[in-house]
């Protein structure tokens, strides 16, 4: 994985939005160790500089999602900007930042053979925020300019796997969002395409 590339990519990207806060927000990224962080432990992109691959991979499908339901749906440009779909895909796992924490695991090799392999482990003691919620703080506390749909389109990008389903007002928030502001669907459907196509490995394929 090329991490200087990548890197140049999302920041050209994010400064192609022409957003306020941008430039602190860049700075507060590389602060987080963002641009180093993994994009799972055990799963996706696991590896140095996978978040922002993966952000990268978000994005870009979701830019497709975008044009091509703009094709279906026309209205949809009014109320859904190119710079909304780019801070919101790229900016939703933020939260990710500072939870990865290099590690030795054991693991089984192709003979079976249990093996030291270096890894990562999860730990939340930095900031224990939660999910979406932590990342759209992280970006408002670094200065960011942020719409309320993009806000919202981070906060619930996990759909369903981000509600408390015991909470009637999670439930009601999540849907009205939904309903309210076609980014979000578009930002949770871009996040799934992005892990489970553009980023499967022949690996995860031949353990099914």
């Amino acid at each position: 994985m090329d991490l200087k590339s990548n890197k140049e990519e999302f920041i050209e990207l994010l400064r192609s939005t022409h957003r306020d806060g941008v430039e602190d927000l860049i700075k507060g990224l590389e602060d987080m160790g963002f641009f180093t962080a993994p994009a799972s432990a055990n799963h996706h992109l696991n590896t140095e500089g996978g978040l922002v691959r993966h952000s990268l991979n978000t994005c870009k499908a979701a830019l497709m999602v975008w044009e091509g339901m703009k094709t279906l749906e026309p209205g949809l440009e009014k109320e859904v900007g190119e710079d909304n779909v780019i801070i919101a895909s790229l900016l939703h796992d933020v939260c990710k930042s500072d939870i990865y924490i290099r590690s030795v695991k054991k693991n089984k090799n192709a003979l079976g053979i249990w093996e030291d392999t270096e890894g990562y482990k999860v730990s939340y003691k930095g900031f224990p925020m939660g999910h979406g919620e932590k990342s759209v703080i992280l970006l408002l506390c670094n200065g960011l300019e942020m719409s309320d749909d993009e806000m919202l389109a981070i906060r619930w990008h996990m759909g369903a796997f981000g509600i408390n389903m015991n909470s009637f007002e999670d439930q009601r928030c999540y849907d009205t969002s939904k309903k309210l502001y076609p980014l979000v669907s578009i930002i949770q459907a871009a996040d799934n395409l992005a892990a489970s196509i553009m980023e499967r490995t022949g690996k995860e394929l031949d353990e099914l």
